[in-house]
């Protein structure tokens, strides 16, 4: 008996890849990725309860380092507790690496005023001119605060 190679089934059965469900899950993919890497963008930052401002510009956050002053005075350096000597050298060591390097200093509105000075001398006492304080925003619709950081 002969060997037969051809295929017993029809052209309609045979095996395909469909491609539509596979475009479909790398968008799901593509779309999962891009939330979870928005949402890792905030988690350098204490929260703070800011103090409002009218007049404010929003700034990008790039090449920032991002200090933060809570209400009991305690000083955060990307989410870390440092003194006010430890944050100054901190900061002599990143700006002689980058010479363009931006400080982004967010305060809880019930911070004490010489705490935030005393940040404020530290970072220019490290030689860091651009300086910016965040401040929530007053929408005129509902009042709700949104957060924004000032231009230096």
């Amino acid at each position: 008996m002969p060997v037969k190679l051809g295929s017993k089934l029809s052209a309609e059965c045979e095996a395909r890849i469909e491609v539509i469900p596979l475009i479909d899950i790398m968008f799901f993919l593509l779309a999962s990725f891009m939330l979870v890497s928005i949402g890792m963008v905030s988690l350098k930052r204490v929260q703070v309860n800011l103090p409002t401002a009218t007049a404010v510009v929003a700034e990008m956050k790039n090449n920032l380092i991002s200090i933060s002053v809570d209400k009991a005075g305690v000083i955060y350096l990307d989410k870390t507790p440092v003194g006010a000597t430890e944050l100054a050298l901190t900061l002599k060591t990143r700006i002689q690496a980058d010479s363009s390097l931006r400080v982004l200093i967010s305060g809880d509105a019930d911070t004490r005023h010489g705490d935030m000075v005393r940040v404020l001398n530290a970072t220019r006492a490290a030689g860091i001119q651009n300086v910016s304080f965040e401040v929530r925003t007053i929408d005129a619709k509902d009042g709700a605060g949104a957060s924004s950081s000032p231009k230096p």
